[in-house]
């Protein structure tokens, strides 16, 4: 298969969509970053790298960071994880209060702003120094020592997360946060800001690809069979209340952000990376899907 041919290929055809859609600017540091840019990488799991575009520019990763604390909790508390979180999609806004507050502060699943706050709650739980170890984990597993968080990004939505820390206060009353409300909201702020590129981020994807190769890092060991169903839940509810749309066109689980990031995997073939910052309304980047649907279209490749 001539990725790279077809990463070229892709490109020609979503020039229409350039201008479509709109950066995230109700986070104002996201709101600087210029629109306008397109990257994207693939990894195989027989070691060969293709990319095109910007694809070592970095970027904010924001809700793809929930991978990786999915993968830190599910390692540290087993099945007892699911007694705090769901696994259901969602069908509903992925900051929605209404859903939570009928669910009995039950998040309905990890990738949801809810859900996600949750699994911060439960690193702040086990981890002596979350930060530090949290930025080693993602290091290690993007195989890239500077991979580091943006503090001025994760400022400015901590400064405007006003429904954030109303979840979080509905989560408390709830009783499903143990630690202080705002030590919570700032690391939870934290993780989102990290900033990766498609290389990188395609790297770090990669062990989700291959799960019948060890996942081990940094003290974070996960079997294979919890690595397919962190891929089952990314297959069902890593694109906001818009998953079923991407199971339908691209059909490989994965997480996008409001950063304009996505990456995905198709299981023991390869993971890939696409950003472009236009997000269209469910805040899923515009061109990025659209690239996804013409990869698994043209290489004739998806888990379906």
């Amino acid at each position: 298969m001539d990725y790279q041919q077809i990463l070229e290929n892709i490109y020609q055809e979503i020039k229409p969509y350039t201008s479509v859609g709109q950066q995230a600017d109700y986070i104002p540091a996201l709101a600087k970053i210029n629109p306008d840019q397109f990257g994207m990488c693939i990894h195989t799991i027989q070691g060969e790298t293709f990319k095109y575009g910007e694809a070592t520019t970095n970027f904010s990763i924001q809700s793809i960071s929930k991978v990786f604390s999915l993968a830190m909790c599910l390692s540290l508390e087993g099945d007892s994880l699911w007694k705090r979180v769901g696994k259901e999609p969602s069908g509903t806004a992925f900051n929605s209060l209404v859903q939570l507050e009928a669910e009995k502060g039950i998040p309905r699943n990890p990738f949801i702003n809810a859900g996600a706050i949750v699994m911060t709650d439960i690193l702040l739980n086990h981890l002596k120094h979350p930060e530090e170890e949290y930025l080693r984990f993602v290091r290690a597993v993007s195989g890239n020592s500077q991979t580091n968080y943006n503090k001025e990004v994760a400022m400015s939505e901590r400064e405007n997360g006003y429904l954030n820390a109303s979840i979080a206060n509905l989560l408390k009353y709830h009783r499903n946060i143990d630690n202080d409300i705002e030590r919570v909201l700032r690391f939870y702020f934290l993780q989102c800001s990290i900033e990766m590129s498609c290389y990188d981020l395609s790297q770090a994807f990669l062990p989700f690809a291959n799960h019948k190769q060890t996942f081990s890092f940094e003290g974070i060991t996960l079997t294979a069979s919890q690595v397919k169903r962190i891929n089952a839940i990314m297959q069902t509810c890593g694109f906001y209340d818009e998953a079923g749309e991407f199971s339908y066109l691209v059909g490989l689980p994965g997480k996008s952000g409001v950063g304009g990031g996505i990456a995905a995997v198709y299981p023991q073939r390869y993971s890939v990376a696409v950003w472009s910052p236009r997000l269209n309304r469910k805040g899923n980047s515009v061109m990025g899907i659209k690239a996804l649907e013409l990869l698994t279209t043209q290489t004739q490749e998806s888990i379906f």
